[in-house]
C-alpha cells in the first residue's frame, strides 16, 4: 500500500501546486490571521476547483476553529485546514455487495470519462478478490463500447453479455442478470450510455434499465456508480448534480487524478452533492484503479510541501 501513496503523492503534484501552495503562501504571507486573509483563501479554495459552496464551508468552518482554538499563528492554519478537508471528505465508504445471489452494479457516465476502462478495472479488481464477475455491454448507442467491453472482458478473463449495437439496454441488461443468476454468478456490471445531449431520453432509459434489474432482483442495482473524470473540474461537479438527480447515484469513481491541477474537485464533489467517491483512478495501469481512502488522500495532497 505504501507503493500506492508515492503513487498518490506524485499524481497530485499538479493539484499540490494549484492548490495547496498557493493556500500555504497566503498563510506564510499574513503576520495575523484577519479578513482578508479570509478572503484571499476563499479566492484561491474557488480557482482550486473546490466550487464556491464548498469554499464558503471551509472557510467558515475555519473561521470557527480558529475562535475555539484561539488561534493567532496563519502558520498553524495548514494543520487545521487538512483536519477540515479530512471531516469533508468523510470516511472510507466501500462497494456495498448484495448478501445473496448476485450484485448488480450500475456504472454510468457521460462518454469520454473513462467508463468502459473503469468497468474492466472493476472486474479485475473482483475477480482478483474471489468473485465470479459477468459484464453486460449496456451502452449499445456506441459500437466502440461493446468492443472495448470485450476486450477487457478478454484481459480480466470475464464473459460480456452483449447484443447487437442499437439493441436496447434494458434487455442486455436482463439477458446478464438472467446469466448471473443461472451460473451463480457474484457481481454483474452493467454499462450504459452515456450521451447527455438529450437529458430525457438518458433519464427513461437509466429507469427502464433499473426497473428490469430491480424486477429480477428484488433490492438491485446494489450500488450506481458514477464515472467522472478529475480533469475536467467543475464539469465533473456539473455532472455529478445530473446523475444524482437522473440516477440515484450512490458512489463515485474519480479517473485521471493524476497529472491534473484539478484534483480539488473531490472536496466540490464531496460538500456539495455528499455523495461519497469510493474509488480513484490514478494511472493506465489494471491496478491503478483503487478503493478511496480520504485520510490518505488528504495526506498526500499535503504531504510532499510540508516534507518540503
Amino acid at each position: 500500500m505504501a507503493g500506492f501513496f508515492s503513487q498518490l503523492k506524485a499524481g497530485l503534484t499538479k493539484t499540490r501546486q494549484n492548490f495547496v501552495e498557493k493556500v500555504e503562501q497566503i498563510f506564510t504571507g499574513y503576520k495575523k490571521i484577519d479578513e482578508e486573509l479570509y478572503e484571499e483563501l476563499e479566492e484561491v479554495l474557488i480557482r482550486s476547483d473546490v466550487g464556491v459552496n464548498t469554499s464558503m464551508e471551509l472557510v467558515e468552518r475555519l473561521r470557527k476553529e480558529v475562535k475555539q482554538r484561539k488561534i493567532s499563528d496563519p502558520q498553524e492554519l495548514t494543520k487545521v485546514l487538512q483536519e477540515l478537508i479530512v471531516e469533508l471528505l468523510g470516511k472510507e465508504e466501500t462497494i456495498a455487495f448484495a448478501e445473496r445471489g448476485p450484485s448488480v452494479i450500475l456504472v454510468v457516465g457521460v462518454n469520454g470519462v473513462g467508463k468502459t476502462t473503469t468497468i474492466g478495472k472493476l472486474a479485475n479488481r473482483f475477480k482478483l478478490d474471489g468473485k465470479r464477475v459477468v459484464l453486460a455491454a449496456g451502452d449499445t448507442f456506441r459500437a466502440a463500447a461493446i468492443d472495448q467491453l470485450e476486450v477487457w472482458g478478454e484481459r480480466s478473463g470475464v464473459e460480456v453479455i452483449k447484443q447487437r449495437e442499437g439493441a436496447d439496454p434494458a434487455a442486455v441488461a436482463y439477458d446478464a442478470v438472467q446469466a448471473a443468476k443461472s451460473r451463480e454468478m457474484d457481481v454483474v456490471l452493467v454499462d450504459t450510455a452515456g450521451r447527455l445531449h438529450n437529458k430525457v431520453n438518458l433519464m427513461e432509459e437509466l429507469r427502464k434499465v433499473k426497473r428490469v434489474i430491480e424486477r429480477e432482483i428484488p433490492g438491485a442495482p446494489h450500488e450506481v456508480l458514477l464515472v467522472l473524470d478529475a480533469t475536467t473540474g467543475q464539469n465533473a461537479l456539473q455532472q455529478a448534480k445530473l446523475f444524482q438527480e437522473v440516477a440515484g447515484v450512490t458512489g463515485i469513481v474519480l479517473t485521471k487524478l493524476d497529472g491534473t491541477a484539478k484534483g480539488g474537485v473531490v472536496l466540490g464533489i464531496q460538500g456539495e452533492t455528499r455523495i461519497p467517491v469510493k474509488w480513484i483512478g490514478i494511472g493506465e495501469g489494471m491496478e491503478d484503479l483503487r478503493p478511496f481512502v480520504p485520510k490518505d488522500f488528504a495526506e498526500a495532497l499535503f504531504g510532499s510541501s510540508e516534507e518540503g
